[in-house]
């Protein structure tokens, strides 16, 4: 039986949480899940993008097939990147001497080489699985595991109303995540030069707080009065899912799942996923109409604007919502130092997060399994009306 090793330092636990490379704990940690990498509609067949997870430079190509692959950044011949080449049939060709590979990551033609037999050469793959919207990569090693865990039935249900979205942010990963494990700053934060349809609903008042680790991450509750309670349902290890108001008052709520995934570890990709369930053809068209014209919006394009000037955008839901979050984050500087903070009692969700953190990277460093995490039986009860009380 493997012993358990010795207690680190407080303050080198704190420093191992937020990094990312593929030889630390938490690299080696998040790599064992399915992670998205891409927003599927803007990847059309025959076209290519670099993409960049936890430091590793890929390209990320769709073929002719449809079907879409993840391989190498470079071209192993002379380094020049992979994505600038051409895609053919369900294989890409570098543009500099031609050099082809197909989605397993394998060498099949170098033409300016008298050998024509398939070269031992190959670029590192990973397989991909396309969801909701959003393209998902396995970047660990060994068989990726079943595709489950990340999904909610929210996300599946016939008819909603469906819109994938990607910001990149100049901030760690985790300090979005622990944002998600932190209610208190939505009476905060989302009060910050403006209020939308999100903050409308939420008092500014600070919330009993109670946190539940389940079979798939951690439940959030947050309640401010007798008919105002809210639940999150956090999956690990780097995904949450909330519910809101949408538009207007009588608009259905939106469901929102949003992944935080290490672009390095000092810039993250933000993926959301916002689903609505469709009512009316009138009420469908002017939110899908909404999406079309608020949804490319990324708070990072606008950091002088809001950071320094605190001009917040001219509207009342995707962008203000993500340009308050995106101030509260990237104020905490690229990495925060988390030896510096004096947490208190309302941040108990914070603290559960990262003992949960800790004891799946000792797992891995001591090579143990850790937990197995699983998609739960049912999909947590969000609250769907203001006055809302969750049984």
């Amino acid at each position: 039986m493997t012993e358990r090793s010795e207690p680190k330092p407080m303050s080198e636990r704190l420093r191992a949480l937020p990094l990312t490379g593929r030889d630390t704990s938490m690299g080696k940690l998040l790599r064992k899940f399915w992670q998205p990498v891409g927003l599927a509609h803007r990847l059309p067949a025959g076209e290519a993008k670099a993409v960049r997870v936890m430091g590793e430079d890929l390209t990320l190509y769709r073929g002719d097939s449809g079907k879409a692959f993840l391989v190498g950044g470079y071209c192993p011949h002379r380094l020049t990147l992979l994505a600038n080449g051409w895609v053919q049939g369900d294989e890409i060709r570098c543009m500099y001497h031609g050099w082809k590979f197909n989605g397993t990551g394998q060498c099949t033609e170098r033409p300016a080489e008298p050998d024509r037999k398939q070269p031992n050469i190959r670029v590192v793959s990973y397989p991909v699985h396309e969801y909701a919207g959003l393209i998902f990569a396995y970047l660990g090693e060994g068989d990726a595991p079943e595709f489950d865990l990340p999904r909610k039935s929210v996300f599946e249900r016939a008819g909603a109303l469906q819109f994938a979205r990607l910001e990149t942010w100049p901030c760690n990963w985790l300090q979005q995540v622990e944002n998600s494990m932190d209610a208190v700053h939505v009476s905060f934060v989302h009060h910050w030069g403006r209020v939308g349809s999100f903050g409308a609903v939420v008092a500014a008042t600070v919330p009993e707080l109670s946190y539940e680790e389940t079979e798939a991450g951690i439940r959030q509750t947050a309640v401010r009065s007798e008919g105002s309670k809210r639940v999150s349902d956090w999956t690990f290890p780097n995904n949450n899912h909330v519910s809101h108001p949408t538009l207007e008052t009588d608009d259905p709520w939106v469901d929102v799942g949003v992944w935080m995934v290490p672009v390095d570890d000092e810039n993250t990709m933000r993926f959301l996923i916002y689903s609505i369930p469709s009512t009316t053809p009138e009420t469908d068209a002017r939110i899908s109409e909404y999406f079309e014209k608020y949804s490319e919006y990324d708070p990072a394009d606008h950091h002088q604007e809001l950071v320094e000037h605190r001009n917040v955008p001219d509207d009342k839901l995707v962008q203000l919502t993500s340009a308050q979050d995106y101030v509260a984050a990237v104020g905490q500087g690229r990495i925060v130092d988390r030896t510096q903070e004096r947490l208190g009692r309302s941040d108990m969700g914070i603290a559960l997060l990262r003992r949960i953190y800790w004891r799946e990277m000792e797992a891995i460093e001591l090579g143990q399994a850790g937990k197995q995490w699983k998609r739960l039986a049912h999909d947590a009860h969000m609250p769907r009306q203001v006055n809302e009380a969750v049984a």
